[in-house]
């Protein structure tokens, strides 16, 4: 601790000795030599330094080293304010004080330190970094379509603002995975580097904030605060097309600060960056600077692997043939997928119905458009007749022995289900049956479905021969 006749600039000299003993003769020289005191009124110390690049690297690479020198020698309710030159803040004398450190009168700090060239050295500013916890690399599936995406993500969150990916352009169709993995990398940063500020903010959230501190007169404050984040996530950066201005150079004007200090930047897009329109050019070239990496739609395996990873998780086992129905038939995007899942466990739970074939394409229908040939009286005929071991002609003949009627029950009610014809059309293409009998068939059936497992059984064993046979 220092005594009553030490200047505040002799403290500081000493701490200056213990810092140089604690690193290399070039890193001393670079970064801490140049450093000036200011002022120190009992309470805050202020120091000069070159420039601001100075400021973050030593904010983000010595505070652990520096924090209990300095509290060593001026005491554990010290805090350090930082100026730079050609800014306000630093309008004091350079010479430093002579005044013995005794002669200070501690006072109550009352500013609010908005500049980011002007910040707190010892406490740091804690934000909310508007993650999703659930957004994590683990509960990403990985494939063909996302790999590099994905290897690009956790090499940026092991070295952010230190790699060639920067900034790192995610691009793709909506639904297949942007903002998962955005938000993945800055989860996974924040567990490797806690002491980052990490932010993730849509590009219609960034313009709407924009707007109210233009009319709140604050447009500096705002461009301030977003310059002070470490790891900034932007998503749908399209967005900013077709924005006045002034949104477009406060970006930059973050943009360009944010790269300059080796800060690392994240954008998503449903566009390349080639293919965006009314943005700057100054902006584009920038975003052109690190890596455009491109989410594609996932292939039939990866597919298969995410229906099973979301069922895990919302903890329902699906039948494989379920699971590679819906592959087959859900086309290209993972939130259609999820919401086909959703729907499809929300049926099987409250309505208590069987996760099948047969229920997997009653959820399909709401969901997309399933272009397959219709299944023709034919097939079903001789799929029943075989199935249920029957002669085509026995299912013709007025014989109504307990397999043949409920082989032609059977027959009816699938030609309703998967064919638009007539009911008079199927009661005379399986017996020459009217439709009333056709009617009365399918009640047969679904009473059945209801009541016998066996039956249900080999209803659904029929139709996942009809589906794969169309």
């Amino acid at each position: 601790m220092t005594t009553n006749t030490e200047t505040y600039s002799d403290v500081w000299k000493n701490c200056l000795s213990q810092i140089k003993s604690q690193i290399t003769d070039d890193e001393f020289v670079k970064w801490f030599l140049p450093i000036v005191p200011l002022s120190y009124d009992g309470n805050i110390l202020r120091l000069r330094l070159p420039d601001e690049e100075s400021v973050y690297h030593i904010e983000h690479n010595y505070i652990p080293a520096l924090r209990p020198i300095i509290h060593r020698h001026f005491g554990n309710n010290i805090r350090v304010r930082y100026a730079v030159p050609q800014h306000s803040s630093t309008d004091v004398p350079t010479e430093a004080n002579t005044t013995p450190m005794s002669s200070y009168v501690a006072q109550k700090d009352t500013t609010k330190i908005k500049n980011p060239f002007v910040i707190p050295g010892i406490k740091k500013l804690v934000i909310d970094s508007q993650l999703n916890s659930k957004y994590t690399f683990e509960s990403f599936v990985e494939g063909a379509c996302n790999k590099l995406v994905r290897s690009v993500g956790e090499a940026v969150a092991q070295a952010p603002g230190r790699t060639a990916y920067n900034p790192f352009y995610i691009f793709g169709d909506s639904g297949l995975g942007k903002t998962h993995l955005a938000q993945a990398i800055g989860l996974e940063i924040k567990k490797r580097h806690p002491e980052l500020q990490v932010l993730y903010v849509s590009m219609n959230k960034f313009q709407a904030q924009y707007t109210t501190a233009i009319l709140n007169k604050e447009p500096n404050d705002f461009i301030n605060f977003y310059q002070m984040i470490d790891v900034l996530i932007i998503d749908d950066i399209q967005e900013l097309s077709g924005n006045k201005s002034s949104t477009q150079n406060a970006f930059f004007n973050i943009f360009n600060h944010l790269h300059l200090t080796g800060k690392q930047l994240i954008l998503t897009s449903d566009k390349r960056p080639s293919e965006l329109s009314d943005i700057n050019d100054r902006l584009l070239t920038r975003f052109k600077w690190g890596l455009a990496a491109e989410l594609t739609t996932p292939d039939y395996e990866t597919k298969v692997k995410i229906i099973l990873n979301k069922a895990r998780q919302a903890g329902t086992e699906i039948p494989l043939d379920v699971v590679e129905y819906l592959a087959e038939n859900v086309n290209d995007n993972v939130r259609e997928i999820e919401g086909v899942l959703s729907s499809l466990i929300a049926n099987a739970d409250f309505l208590k119905r069987k996760l099948t074939i047969s229920l997997a394409k009653e959820v399909l229908k709401t969901y997309v458009k399933i272009d397959q040939k219709e299944v023709s009286i034919g097939l079903i005929r001789k799929i029943v007749c075989e199935h249920m071991e029957i002669s085509e002609s026995d299912l013709d003949s007025p014989k109504r022995t307990r397999d043949i009627a409920q082989a032609r029950q059977v027959a009816m009610y699938l030609s309703k289900k998967y064919t638009t014809l007539p009911l008079s059309v199927i009661g005379s293409s399986i017996g020459g049956k009217n439709h009333a009998t056709v009617l009365h068939a399918c009640k047969a059936v679904n009473n059945l479905l209801e009541t016998d497992r066996l039956f249900a059984h080999t209803m659904d064993e029929l139709e996942r021969r009809l589906t794969q046979a169309r």
